[in-house]
């Protein structure tokens, strides 16, 4: 198992410094990482730097809360893609789906999906925030989409649990991947999630889980 290849490495520090993003993709290109995932402001430096590799730029759109308007978040996503973006990591409005406004909710992902010129779209639930009803929903939501995957976590809500993994496996469409993210440190709680079925895993411990040799 390429454990390289699931990963995204991920620096979503708002301190993130020039130097930080440039040891992130250095270290990207000498572990093989399947992509970085940095904020948009970051994503065109990101581009240059990985521009000779097969790294992908992921960025996040709405980013943490997912409240920003969807005309704003369209905006944003189409401007990341612009500077260079290849997958768009985008914030549901968890507001809309615990008010049971389930169409604002597959609107908005209609719109940024059609908006980003054929890109990667994952969309972001926040499992942390939802009952096992609601991450079901999401999930059904995400299935009438036809998104490329759903993302368990922002990391902004605490670690993402295997069980909620489990029921986004359960409930997706052929169609769709998973994208784990959120608290994953260890390589043991890296194939605890591919095992679960997750095909990506978002984290900022990507060298430490290469290096990790323990079980």
């Amino acid at each position: 198992m390429e454990l390289n290849k699931y990963i995204e490495h991920t620096n979503l520090n708002n301190t993130a410094t020039l130097k930080d993003i440039e040891s992130l993709c250095n270290e990207a290109i000498k572990y093989d990482f399947a992509a970085v995932c940095v904020y948009p402001y970051y994503v065109r430096l990101a581009k240059e730097l990985l521009k000779d590799t097969n790294i992908e730029v992921c960025t996040v759109i709405g980013f943490p809360s997912g409240m920003s308007t969807r005309e704003t978040k369209v905006y944003e996503a189409i401007d990341a893609v612009e500077k260079g973006a290849d997958m768009i990591d985008m914030v549901i409005n968890v507001s809309a789906l615990k008010n049971k406004d389930y169409e604002y909710v597959k609107d908005e992902i209609e719109e940024i999906r059609d908006a980003i010129d054929g890109k990667v779209l994952k969309v972001i639930i926040e499992t942390n925030l939802l009952t096992d009803k609601e991450i079901i929903k999401a999930t059904e939501i995400c299935n009438s989409c036809f998104v490329n995957y759903i993302k368990t976590c922002t990391g902004f809500t605490g670690g993402v649990e295997v069980d909620s993994v489990d029921i986004i496996n359960k409930h997706k469409s052929d169609l769709v991947e998973i994208k784990a993210s959120g608290g994953i440190k260890s390589r043991k709680d890296l194939i605890t999630m591919i095992e679960a079925g997750a095909s990506r895993i978002g984290t900022s411990h990507g060298v430490e889980i290469i290096n990790d040799n323990k079980s």
